[in-house]
């Protein structure tokens, strides 16, 4: 199965954009619907945004209301890696995100997936 390190985290002000990427290891990468989660202080994690596999020329992608119209999620199977472009951050986006992979459909649902990366941290400053 897959490895996945996240990167690209870090202090922003509020307004910025900051862009994570999920690096994954192995061969099958591609066959991995991918998504990324948040978790802040004293708080469930919670969904945040996830692409599927490649279905026939295009690729899914689906979002938590919260950060719809801000954050775009993309993937690059060549390079076997994932990413979440965060636009428009608000204080309220600082958590802690992770990389996970799924060969699940639950796309929104953690227990969906079985291959998490270790976090990477974004604070948004207001």
């Amino acid at each position: 199965q897959v490895q996945l390190v996240e990167s690209g985290g870090g202090l922003v002000q509020a307004g910025g954009s900051l862009r994570l990427s999920c690096a994954a290891s192995g061969r099958t990468f591609s066959s991995y619907n991918m998504g990324w989660f948040r978790q802040a202080p004293g708080k469930e994690r919670e969904f945040v945004s996830a692409i599927t596999t490649r279905a026939g020329n295009a690729y899914y992608a689906y979002y938590a209301d919260s950060v719809k119209g801000r954050f775009t999620i993309s993937r690059d199977n060549a390079k076997n890696t994932v990413y979440l472009q965060m636009n428009s951050l608000k204080p309220e986006d600082t958590a802690v995100y992770y990389c996970a992979a799924s060969r699940r459909t639950a796309y929104s649902d953690y227990l969906s997936y079985g291959v998490w990366g270790q976090g990477t941290q974004v604070t948004v400053s207001s």
